[in-house]
Formats: structure tokens, sequence, C-alpha cells
């Protein structure tokens, strides 16, 4: 066990500057945060690496682009520059190595993540020293991811203003990520809300709340196409180019709509588009096969639902996701009638832990959060069940420690935030896990 609560608790009410925050958090959500940490073995990482940055250069190709788009709301069509804070890329560790099993544009946690890495015992000798790991330096990486996504749009380099939009953000379970964010992007000198979108209004051409303009909105919202009637002014002030938003509609058609991973893992397609044969490689090693489920294809996914995972091609949170083997008749029909694709099973890989002085095992999953496709922090996830769901006793975020040649170094912020990972090529071609 390498979690010190105490420290986490002191870590948490120092950056918000209430005594009694820790507590509350630690108090409230039991199993936000696992006890333990999850360790990787250096190759693991680099494929991680290698894989994201393949699925960035594809996602900037023009006949990607256009086809991604093609079933796209008309909302994500504008490109009015922004990147996107806060990528998540969830992986698995497979057989072949890591399998990126999801893309996420509005990644929760990293925050809190970058609080839990602060309050880890040192569990071996050769852990948490200071130049394997720039913790000091994630707040102000992410004060400039911010300011980058501004520049992106606007011809100034700092708003004034920043919103962090959800509906009702006080009832959400990452609500006290909320105020984490809010109190980091305050010590970088901007004005901070947290809002419901409700509380907005769009008028002469200013996105306000109450009588105070938002230059920026950071955007929770898992309406991914802002088409919801309680967020129309958002969208009419996102459209009309007024307000910068990020994640915004387009980054996420471009990244994270499920029916892409179709693309992603189609060789063939791929090749078809005039990709380099060496990002298409990455990408069918790492890329489980994923296909839209249709009229066509029903019976033969329901006689091989064992090997498949079913997900929403909107679904965020792993919401109405499925393993087929565990498929009911009456979720199988919901399936056949809504927007779904099949993914090939990766099974994920295992923790043990220990919890009231007994052995158990916890799955695990690991999101790499990115900006503008480079690491800003690397986390993993504790669960029992089908998917992540931070209830599991003894689950949660978990930091990662690396392995490597000299013993274990922590990389809770993968070195310094924003630095990219070493050549991976010997380890794509051998194939190691």
């Amino acid at each position: 066990m390498t979690l010190d609560r105490a420290a986490l608790g002191a870590t948490l009410s120092r950056e918000t500057g209430d005594p009694a925050f820790g507590d509350w958090l630690i108090d409230s959500r039991p199993h936000l945060f696992a006890d333990v940490a999850v360790f990787l073995d250096t190759a693991q990482l680099v494929q991680m690496r290698h894989i994201i940055e393949a699925i960035e250069a594809v996602a900037r190709h023009p006949a990607y682009e256009a086809a991604v788009l093609g079933w796209a709301p008309a909302s994500a069509a504008p490109d009015f520059g922004p990147r996107g804070v806060f990528m998540g890329y969830d992986f698995h560790l497979g057989q072949n190595g890591p399998a990126l099993i999801e893309i996420n544009t509005n990644a929760g946690g990293a925050v809190l993540n970058a609080a839990l890495a602060r309050a880890q015992r040192s569990c071996c000798a050769d852990a948490a020293t200071p130049e394997m790991v720039d913790l000091n330096g994630f707040d102000a990486a992410v004060a400039e991811m911010f300011r980058k996504e501004w520049s992106r749009q606007r011809d100034s380099d700092f708003p004034e203003t920043i919103a962090i939009v959800d509906d009702g953000p006080t009832a959400q379970y990452l609500y006290p990520e909320f105020l984490l964010m809010q109190r980091l992007l305050e010590r970088h000198q901007h004005k901070v809300f947290i809002a419901d979108p409700l509380e907005l209004e769009y008028r002469n051409g200013e996105l306000r709340r109450g009588g105070t303009r938002i230059d920026l909105v950071y955007n929770r919202l898992v309406d991914f196409s802002l088409e919801q009637p309680e967020h129309s002014a958002l969208r009419e002030a996102y459209l009309e180019g007024s307000v910068v938003v990020t994640p915004n509609p387009h980054i996420h058609a471009l990244f994270a709509d499920k029916r892409n991973l179709t693309f992603l893992s189609d060789p063939a397609r791929l090749t078809e588009w005039g990709m380099d044969p060496a990002l298409v490689r990455i990408l069918s090693i790492a890329v489980p096969t994923t296909e839209r489920v249709t009229p066509e294809n029903v019976d033969r996914l329901w006689n091989n639902r064992k090997q498949l995972f079913f997900k929403p091609s909107a679904g965020y949170g792993s919401r109405a996701a499925y393993r087929g083997d565990k498929l009911t008749q009456s979720v199988w029909k919901a399936i056949c009638q809504g927007d779904y694709v099949a993914q090939a099973y990766v099974a994920p890989s295992e923790r043990l832990i220990q919890l009231d002085g007994e052995k158990q095992k916890r799955k695990a999953d690991v999101r790499l959060y990115t900006y503008d496709g480079r690491m800003l922090l690397a986390a993993a996830r504790l669960y029992q069940g089908q998917t992540t769901n931070m209830r599991t006793p003894g689950g949660g975020f978990a930091p990662v420690l690396l392995m490597t040649a000299d013993g274990l170094s922590a990389v809770c912020s993968m070195c310094t935030p924003g630095s990219r990972m070493p050549d991976a090529t010997p380890f794509l071609n051998s194939g190691t896990n």
C-alpha cells in the first residue's frame, strides 16, 4: 500500500484553501482513490505514447476527417482551432501489448490524480526520486494548456474569465475536481466560475453568467454536440465563435465517437486513404477490431458475442456498455435498436490488493491524459464488474509506477509534463508486453 491518506487530505485542503475539503472528499467518496499503485513496464508506456501519436496523426488526415465528420452532427463541422484540454486515452494491457479501449475528450480525474501522486509513500528504494518526477510543474502545464486553447482561436494569449460548465455541477461525482481546477486556474490569474449551462445567456455577441462575460468554457458536458435545449445559449455562442469552448463538438467528432474505432482498427481502409504504413502497423496491433452493429451483422455478432464488448457510439463513462458474455435478450434487443459498436474484447490486467485482511483481485486499466498529443499525466483505475465506476471497495484511481532495468521509477507525471517519450520502434517490432 503506497497511499498516505492523511497526506492526500492535507494536499487537497491546501490546494483549495479549505481546511475541511480533504476530509470531506475522502469521507464522501471513499472509493475514489485506491491505496495501491499500478506498475507498468517501460516498454508498455512507450508503446502507449506511440499509439497516441499515431492516432493524433491519423485524426489530422483529410480522408479520415471527412469520413468521421460524415456521421457527426452539424455542430461538429466548424473547426475553430482548439485541440481539446485533457484528452484521455484508455488502455487495457493485453497479450500483444497495450490495447486502446477508447478515447475521451472530457476525461475526468487529471487534477485529482496529480494530488494523488503527491501523496504516495515510497514503496521501493528506487521510487519517487526527484529526478524522475516533476509534479511541481503540473499546475503550470495545465494553465498553459488553457492559454494555448485560447490563443488558437483568439489573437490575445490570456482569457480573463473561464467557466467550468456541467449539468448540475454540484451533484456530479467529480465535483471536487471542479473545485480543484477552479483554484488552480485562479492561482494563474484567471477569474473562474463553476456553472450550470442554465445559468448562461447569450446576448449582444457575448456569453454571460449574470453580469460577467465568459471568454472560455471548460466543457464537462456529456451532450457532446450541444444539442439539448438547456445548452442552447452555449451552443449558439460556440457556433458563432463568440466563446472558446474546449473540448468542443469538433474535437469529440474527430476522436471520441466510438464509431471512429471502426476506421482506426481497419488497416485496409487506412492504407487506402494513404496513411503512413508505420502508423497503420501500430494501430493494427493496438486497436481491437471494431465494427458497427447493423441489421446485416446482428446474427453473426450475437453468435460471437462472448468475444465482444458492445458500446454506444456516443457513450461515456462506460454507461450502457456491455460485455457480450453477460448479455440478456432484452439488452441485446436494445443494442440492435440503438447505435452501437462491437469491439473485440481485450481482458483488463489485474492487480492484487489486500482488503479487510484478505487478498483480492481488481481489474485495472490505464489512462494517459494528453494535450495536443503530448503527455500530461498517467493514472490507473482499479475496479470490479464490467466497467470502471469509482465505487469499488479497494478500487479507484491509482498512480502509475514504471518498472525499468534499474528498478522502479515513479512516473505519476511522466517526467516533465508535456514531455515526449523515447523511440518505441524496437518494442513495437518485437510485440513484447
